[in-house]
């Protein structure tokens, strides 16, 4: 199946555990330092709309050029220790979380999925990435933990929570 950002309600809830879907438009990255800021912010100028976003648990390896910045590499981070932040990134209107490992599949029930990617593969996920649209907090947070907002076309991933709660793991 193909899916385009930002993902609308029936998207998620035409989803099962175990589709393979190929996504495009924006994927935001995000891991630790980046998931308490986005929710410190949230409600008091957030610099980013979450409703129907996608976030990728990645770390990205990045180079800049004389045309912006490039996506090296793009491999999957381990999702579960996101789970603290999971329902208050899930109340901001996202829909889709992308990484390895899975998550307390329960938040996910009636609003949002769990992609898996596989691990050791981002040199894979890089060939999806067709730019770099901007980055928050750079210098703040530095590379891994900066959020990028990547372009995506044709992103391979399986749903491994739907909004069911029906879990690959």
């Amino acid at each position: 199946m193909r899916l385009k950002t930002p993902l609308e309600e029936d998207d998620v809830l035409n989803l099962g555990a175990g589709d393979v879907v190929y996504l495009s438009g924006t994927v935001y990255t995000a891991r630790d330092s980046a998931h308490r800021k986005i929710l410190e912010l949230a409600g008091r100028g957030l610099p980013l709309n979450l409703e129907g976003a996608v976030i990728y648990h990645c770390g990205p390896v990045v180079r800049e050029s004389p045309s912006g910045y490039e996506i090296v590499s793009a491999g999957p981070t381990t999702s579960s220790r996101m789970n603290r932040h999971l329902g208050g990134i899930l109340s901001l209107g996202v829909r889709g979380i992308i990484g390895k490992g899975g998550m307390n599949p329960e938040p996910f029930k009636g609003r949002a999925v769990y992609f898996a990617f596989t691990g050791g593969a981002g040199s894979l996920a890089a060939k999806s990435i067709k730019r770099v649209r901007e980055v928050f907090w750079l210098e703040e947070l530095g590379i891994p933990e900066a959020v990028w907002v990547l372009e995506v076309e044709d992103f391979p991933l399986i749903v491994a929570i739907d909004a069911y709660g029906e879990s690959l793991y």
